[in-house]
Protein backbone atom coordinates (compact mmCIF):
# COMPACT_ATOMS: atom_id res chain seq x y z
CA UNK A 1 0.00 0.00 0.00
CA UNK A 2 0.88 3.89 -0.58
CA UNK A 3 1.85 5.70 2.73
CA UNK A 4 -0.49 8.88 2.80
CA UNK A 5 0.82 11.91 5.27
CA UNK A 6 -2.74 13.13 6.31
CA UNK A 7 -1.21 16.19 7.52
CA UNK A 8 0.09 17.09 4.13
CA UNK A 9 -3.25 16.39 2.58
CA UNK A 10 -4.86 19.09 5.01
CA UNK A 11 -1.91 21.41 5.12
CA UNK A 12 -1.10 21.71 8.81
CA UNK A 13 1.86 20.47 11.12
CA UNK A 14 2.08 17.21 12.98
CA UNK A 15 1.37 18.91 16.02
CA UNK A 16 -1.88 20.56 14.92
CA UNK A 17 -4.31 21.69 17.25
CA UNK A 18 -7.67 20.27 16.74
CA UNK A 19 -9.02 23.48 16.30
CA UNK A 20 -6.07 23.87 13.37
CA UNK A 21 -7.35 20.77 11.83
CA UNK A 22 -11.12 21.83 12.29
CA UNK A 23 -10.80 24.92 10.27
CA UNK A 24 -7.85 23.28 8.01
CA UNK A 25 -10.73 20.85 7.12
CA UNK A 26 -13.77 23.20 6.46
CA UNK A 27 -11.09 25.09 4.24
CA UNK A 28 -10.04 22.19 2.27
CA UNK A 29 -13.52 20.68 1.78
CA UNK A 30 -14.70 23.84 0.47
CA UNK A 31 -11.79 24.10 -2.23
CA UNK A 32 -12.64 20.35 -3.74
CA UNK A 33 -16.14 19.66 -3.14
CA UNK A 34 -17.21 18.53 -6.39
CA UNK A 35 -19.69 21.15 -6.74
CA UNK A 36 -17.92 24.15 -6.52
CA UNK A 37 -14.60 23.24 -7.93
CA UNK A 38 -13.85 23.17 -11.17
CA UNK A 39 -10.57 21.13 -10.82
CA UNK A 40 -10.21 17.98 -12.15
CA UNK A 41 -8.58 15.84 -9.46
CA UNK A 42 -11.53 17.47 -7.01
CA UNK A 43 -13.34 14.87 -6.05
CA UNK A 44 -10.35 12.35 -5.35
CA UNK A 45 -8.78 15.50 -3.34
CA UNK A 46 -11.78 15.72 -1.53
CA UNK A 47 -12.02 11.99 -0.83
CA UNK A 48 -8.66 12.66 0.50
CA UNK A 49 -9.42 15.64 2.69
CA UNK A 50 -12.25 13.83 4.28
CA UNK A 51 -10.07 10.80 4.69
CA UNK A 52 -7.37 12.95 6.52
CA UNK A 53 -10.03 14.46 8.84
CA UNK A 54 -11.35 11.70 9.87
CA UNK A 55 -8.26 9.99 10.86
CA UNK A 56 -6.63 13.35 12.18
CA UNK A 57 -9.81 14.45 14.32
CA UNK A 58 -10.50 11.52 16.01
CA UNK A 59 -7.68 11.21 18.84
CA UNK A 60 -7.36 7.40 18.89
CA UNK A 61 -7.03 7.41 15.64
CA UNK A 62 -4.28 10.08 15.26
CA UNK A 63 -2.38 8.81 18.53
CA UNK A 64 -2.21 5.30 16.16
CA UNK A 65 -1.49 7.13 13.07
CA UNK A 66 1.21 9.09 15.02
CA UNK A 67 2.84 5.30 15.55
CA UNK A 68 3.84 5.60 12.37
CA UNK A 69 6.53 8.31 12.64
CA UNK A 70 7.23 11.06 10.23
CA UNK A 71 10.02 8.52 8.24
CA UNK A 72 7.93 8.28 4.90
CA UNK A 73 7.05 10.04 2.25
CA UNK A 74 3.84 10.66 0.37
CA UNK A 75 3.55 7.47 -1.85
CA UNK A 76 6.09 5.69 -1.05
CA UNK A 77 5.34 1.70 -0.07
CA UNK A 78 3.82 1.74 3.35
CA UNK A 79 4.58 -1.60 4.82
CA UNK A 80 2.87 -2.09 8.58
CA UNK A 81 5.02 -3.74 11.39
CA UNK A 82 3.82 -7.43 11.97
CA UNK A 83 1.23 -7.78 14.05
CA UNK A 84 0.68 -3.84 13.74
CA UNK A 85 -3.12 -3.14 14.14
CA UNK A 86 -4.19 -6.45 13.74
CA UNK A 87 -3.02 -7.06 9.90
CA UNK A 88 0.10 -8.94 9.92
CA UNK A 89 3.19 -7.74 8.22
CA UNK A 90 1.46 -8.64 4.80
CA UNK A 91 -0.80 -5.21 3.78
CA UNK A 92 0.21 -5.28 -0.19
CA UNK A 93 -3.18 -5.34 -1.28
CA UNK A 94 -4.97 -2.93 0.84
CA UNK A 95 -5.17 0.23 0.95
CA UNK A 96 -4.05 2.76 3.30
CA UNK A 97 -7.59 4.03 4.69
CA UNK A 98 -8.43 0.25 4.52
CA UNK A 99 -6.01 -0.08 7.58
CA UNK A 100 -7.79 2.28 9.53
CA UNK A 101 -11.16 1.16 8.63
CA UNK A 102 -10.29 -2.48 10.00
CA UNK A 103 -8.57 -0.75 13.41
CA UNK A 104 -11.75 1.73 14.22
CA UNK A 105 -14.79 -1.04 13.45
CA UNK A 106 -14.88 -0.23 9.85
CA UNK A 107 -16.09 -2.13 6.91
CA UNK A 108 -13.15 -4.80 7.52
CA UNK A 109 -14.89 -6.43 11.21
CA UNK A 110 -17.44 -8.44 11.67
CA UNK A 111 -20.49 -6.69 12.39
CA UNK A 112 -19.16 -3.94 9.74
CA UNK A 113 -20.43 -0.37 9.57
CA UNK A 114 -18.59 2.79 10.04
CA UNK A 115 -17.28 3.55 13.67
CA UNK A 116 -19.61 5.92 15.48
CA UNK A 117 -18.42 9.43 14.88
CA UNK A 118 -17.03 8.83 11.28
CA UNK A 119 -16.74 11.75 9.18
CA UNK A 120 -17.11 11.38 5.56
CA UNK A 121 -18.17 13.24 2.77
CA UNK A 122 -21.71 13.45 4.62
CA UNK A 123 -20.40 15.35 7.30
CA UNK A 124 -19.27 18.04 5.67
CA UNK A 125 -20.05 21.80 6.40
CA UNK A 126 -21.93 23.68 4.37
CA UNK A 127 -20.13 27.32 2.95
CA UNK A 128 -20.00 30.08 5.24
CA UNK A 129 -21.55 33.25 4.00
CA UNK A 130 -20.12 37.04 4.00
CA UNK A 131 -22.59 40.24 3.71
CA UNK A 132 -22.96 43.59 4.17
CA UNK A 133 -25.44 45.20 7.19
CA UNK A 134 -25.27 48.72 7.05
CA UNK A 135 -26.00 50.45 10.45
CA UNK A 136 -27.56 54.05 11.85
CA UNK A 137 -24.44 55.79 13.64
CA UNK A 138 -26.94 55.73 16.43
CA UNK A 139 -27.95 52.26 15.85
CA UNK A 140 -23.85 51.14 16.33
CA UNK A 141 -23.63 53.32 19.39
CA UNK A 142 -26.68 51.61 21.21
CA UNK A 143 -26.55 48.28 19.79
CA UNK A 144 -29.63 47.00 18.26
CA UNK A 145 -31.85 44.21 17.35
CA UNK A 146 -31.69 43.12 13.80
CA UNK A 147 -34.15 40.59 11.57
CA UNK A 148 -32.63 40.34 8.06
CA UNK A 149 -33.99 38.50 5.18
CA UNK A 150 -31.39 36.98 2.78
CA UNK A 151 -31.78 35.86 -0.75
CA UNK A 152 -29.85 33.46 -2.22
CA UNK A 153 -29.78 30.72 -5.43
CA UNK A 154 -31.94 28.16 -2.20
CA UNK A 155 -33.87 30.71 -1.47
CA UNK A 156 -34.96 33.43 1.15
CA UNK A 157 -34.11 33.16 4.38
CA UNK A 158 -35.15 34.84 7.96
CA UNK A 159 -31.52 35.51 10.48
CA UNK A 160 -32.24 37.48 13.74
CA UNK A 161 -29.39 38.64 15.35
CA UNK A 162 -28.22 41.37 18.03
CA UNK A 163 -25.37 43.96 16.91
CA UNK A 164 -23.57 45.19 20.24
CA UNK A 165 -23.13 48.81 21.27
CA UNK A 166 -19.97 49.63 20.07
CA UNK A 167 -19.72 48.57 16.46
CA UNK A 168 -17.68 49.77 14.54
CA UNK A 169 -17.09 49.81 10.39
CA UNK A 170 -14.77 47.26 9.02
CA UNK A 171 -16.12 44.72 11.91
CA UNK A 172 -16.91 41.32 11.30
CA UNK A 173 -19.72 39.57 13.23
CA UNK A 174 -20.11 35.64 13.35
CA UNK A 175 -23.73 34.41 13.49
CA UNK A 176 -22.97 30.49 13.77
CA UNK A 177 -24.89 28.12 11.86
CA UNK A 178 -26.53 30.64 9.09
CA UNK A 179 -24.51 30.11 6.16
CA UNK A 180 -25.31 27.43 3.43
CA UNK A 181 -26.80 24.10 4.13
CA UNK A 182 -24.98 21.18 3.38
CA UNK A 183 -25.39 19.10 0.97
CA UNK A 184 -24.49 16.10 2.71
CA UNK A 185 -26.21 16.25 6.07
CA UNK A 186 -23.52 18.14 7.36
CA UNK A 187 -23.76 21.33 9.54
CA UNK A 188 -24.53 24.48 8.27
CA UNK A 189 -21.94 27.00 7.21
CA UNK A 190 -21.58 30.73 9.35
CA UNK A 191 -22.70 33.65 8.40
CA UNK A 192 -20.29 36.94 8.56
CA UNK A 193 -21.46 40.12 8.73
CA UNK A 194 -19.56 42.92 7.51
CA UNK A 195 -20.51 46.19 9.58
CA UNK A 196 -21.07 49.28 7.75
CA UNK A 197 -21.68 52.38 9.06
CA UNK A 198 -24.04 55.23 7.30
CA UNK A 199 -23.29 58.75 6.93
CA UNK A 200 -24.99 60.95 9.66
CA UNK A 201 -26.62 64.08 9.00
CA UNK A 202 -24.81 65.88 12.25
CA UNK A 203 -22.43 63.91 13.21
CA UNK A 204 -18.61 62.41 11.94
CA UNK A 205 -17.32 59.55 12.94
CA UNK A 206 -13.77 58.72 13.31
CA UNK A 207 -11.90 55.52 14.83
CA UNK A 208 -13.96 55.45 18.12
CA UNK A 209 -14.42 59.28 18.17
CA UNK A 210 -17.52 61.37 17.17
CA UNK A 211 -17.20 64.92 16.27
CA UNK A 212 -19.72 67.41 16.25
CA UNK A 213 -19.29 70.72 14.13
CA UNK A 214 -20.98 73.20 16.67
CA UNK A 215 -21.80 77.32 15.38
CA UNK A 216 -21.05 79.74 17.86
CA UNK A 217 -21.48 83.87 17.13
CA UNK A 218 -18.64 85.81 17.06
CA UNK A 219 -19.37 87.00 20.51
CA UNK A 220 -20.16 83.76 21.91
CA UNK A 221 -16.39 83.23 20.56
CA UNK A 222 -15.30 86.84 21.94
CA UNK A 223 -16.58 86.61 25.11
CA UNK A 224 -17.37 82.58 25.78
CA UNK A 225 -20.53 81.07 26.79
CA UNK A 226 -21.94 77.79 27.72
CA UNK A 227 -24.07 76.01 25.32
CA UNK A 228 -26.15 72.61 25.67
CA UNK A 229 -24.48 69.63 22.83
CA UNK A 230 -26.35 67.29 21.82
CA UNK A 231 -24.48 63.74 22.27
CA UNK A 232 -25.49 60.26 21.15
CA UNK A 233 -25.60 59.73 25.38
CA UNK A 234 -27.76 62.65 26.11
CA UNK A 235 -27.47 66.03 26.20
CA UNK A 236 -24.25 67.64 28.25
CA UNK A 237 -23.56 71.20 28.92
CA UNK A 238 -20.10 72.17 27.41
CA UNK A 239 -18.80 76.00 28.43
CA UNK A 240 -16.93 77.66 25.36
CA UNK A 241 -13.77 79.55 26.76
CA UNK A 242 -13.23 83.79 25.91
CA UNK A 243 -11.26 83.72 23.19
CA UNK A 244 -12.56 80.48 20.92
CA UNK A 245 -11.37 80.14 17.41
CA UNK A 246 -13.23 78.22 14.61
CA UNK A 247 -12.09 75.00 14.07
CA UNK A 248 -11.16 74.82 18.00
CA UNK A 249 -12.29 71.05 19.51
CA UNK A 250 -13.78 70.68 23.26
CA UNK A 251 -13.42 67.03 24.08
CA UNK A 252 -15.86 65.35 26.12
CA UNK A 253 -14.05 62.01 27.38
CA UNK A 254 -15.81 59.07 27.56
CA UNK A 255 -19.14 60.25 25.25
CA UNK A 256 -17.50 58.64 21.71
CA UNK A 257 -18.47 54.81 20.70
CA UNK A 258 -18.32 52.33 23.25
CA UNK A 259 -16.16 49.93 24.24
CA UNK A 260 -14.78 46.79 26.37
CA UNK A 261 -11.30 48.87 26.29
CA UNK A 262 -12.78 52.13 26.97
CA UNK A 263 -15.34 55.01 25.09
CA UNK A 264 -14.24 57.24 22.96
CA UNK A 265 -14.11 60.50 22.79
CA UNK A 266 -16.90 63.24 21.95
CA UNK A 267 -15.72 66.38 20.09
CA UNK A 268 -17.57 69.60 19.84
CA UNK A 269 -16.03 71.44 17.05
CA UNK A 270 -16.25 75.02 17.16
CA UNK A 271 -17.28 76.96 14.01
CA UNK A 272 -17.75 81.02 14.21
CA UNK A 273 -20.69 82.19 12.57
CA UNK A 274 -21.68 85.67 11.07
CA UNK A 275 -25.57 86.06 10.97
CA UNK A 276 -26.41 86.18 7.19
CA UNK A 277 -27.86 89.60 7.31
CA UNK A 278 -27.52 92.35 9.80
CA UNK A 279 -29.93 94.98 11.00
CA UNK A 280 -28.77 98.81 11.28
CA UNK A 281 -27.95 98.18 15.24
CA UNK A 282 -26.08 95.09 14.62
CA UNK A 283 -23.97 96.60 11.47
CA UNK A 284 -23.23 100.28 13.73
CA UNK A 285 -22.06 98.57 16.86
CA UNK A 286 -19.33 96.50 14.06
CA UNK A 287 -19.05 99.35 12.80
CA UNK A 288 -17.47 100.96 16.31
CA UNK A 289 -16.07 97.66 16.86
CA UNK A 290 -13.70 98.46 13.81
CA UNK A 291 -12.80 102.08 14.56
CA UNK A 292 -11.88 101.31 18.18
CA UNK A 293 -10.18 97.36 17.85
CA UNK A 294 -6.88 97.45 17.69
CA UNK A 295 -6.82 93.61 16.90
CA UNK A 296 -4.72 93.06 13.89
CA UNK A 297 -6.06 89.25 12.14
CA UNK A 298 -3.09 89.57 9.85
CA UNK A 299 0.05 91.19 11.17
CA UNK A 300 2.32 89.71 8.84
CA UNK A 301 0.53 90.97 5.55
CA UNK A 302 1.03 93.94 4.06
CA UNK A 303 0.02 97.20 4.88
CA UNK A 304 -1.26 100.11 2.60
Amino acid sequence: MKYKDYYQVLGVSRDASKEDIKKAYRRQARKYHPDVSKEASAEERFKEVNEANDVLSDPDKRAAYDQLGSSYRPGQDFRPPPGWGGMGGDASGADFSDLFSQLFGGRGQAGGGRRPGFRGAEAMPGQDVEASLTLSLEEAFHGVEKHLSLSSQHGARDVKLRVPAGALPGKRLRVAGKGRHSSHGGPAGDLYLLIQIAPHPRYRLEGQDIFLDTPISPWEAALGTAITVPTLSGNVRVKVPAGSRGGQKLRLSGRGMPAASGAGSFYVQLQVVLPATLSEAERALYEQLAKQSEFDPRPDFPKE
